[in-house]
């Protein structure tokens, strides 16, 4: 029996074509990450989260990774918005109810979104601060330009409206530094 790259059981066995395959894949990878990094990518394509009932697109740049939710260990003495703190990966995160953050003296917690399961969508390293945002749920990669402007947020095809969220602006607000009562 033959091996060739168009026959695709005889591929998964010929090691040589799976390593092919496997640069290739890493190439394009690496490609879209620069792209996030460089800002080409980021204005195209970007992470669509549920948090508190609203919409957010947040920059790929912006996120580290995105993992599910792990014990928060209450921290006394703190906002309400500041679930705690999170071990994952041997990392600890302050984790951030970005919803409650929002609107302090009314949101309540956020809840998981029907038929998902809550996320935490890890910083970036790059933006040097261990943090997390418990998202409700995550809608995967969404296309901004494909939606239409509607003031300051953008409206995609089925209706839905998104409010751009930059991470790298939220660290810089004193309010989000400070999580002391």
């Amino acid at each position: 029996m033959t091996t060739t790259g168009a026959d695709d059981s005889a591929g998964r066995r010929d090691p040589a074509a799976r390593r092919t395959r496997l640069r290739q894949y890493q190439e394009q990878l690496l490609e879209r990450m620069q792209a996030a990094k460089n800002g080409a990518g980021a204005s195209v394509a970007q992470l669509g989260l549920g948090i508190g009932g609203a919409r957010y697109l947040v920059d790929l740049a912006d996120v580290g990774e995105i993992v599910a939710p792990v014990p928060v260990s209450p921290v006394p003495l703190t906002r309400p918005w500041y679930l705690g703190l999170a071990n994952v990966r041997g990392s600890l995160l302050g984790v951030i109810d970005l919803a409650r953050y929002l609107d302090e003296d009314n949101a309540p917690a956020t809840p998981a979104a029907p038929g998902s399961s809550p996320r935490l969508l890890v910083f970036a390293p790059g933006l040097g601060l261990n943090c997390a945002l418990l998202a409700s749920s995550v809608y995967g990669l969404r296309h901004a330009g494909t939606m239409t402007r509607d003031g300051d947020a953008l409206r995609d095809v089925d209706g839905n409206t998104w409010m751009p969220l930059s991470l790298a602006a939220l660290v810089r607000e004193e309010r989000f530094l400070h999580i002391a009562r």
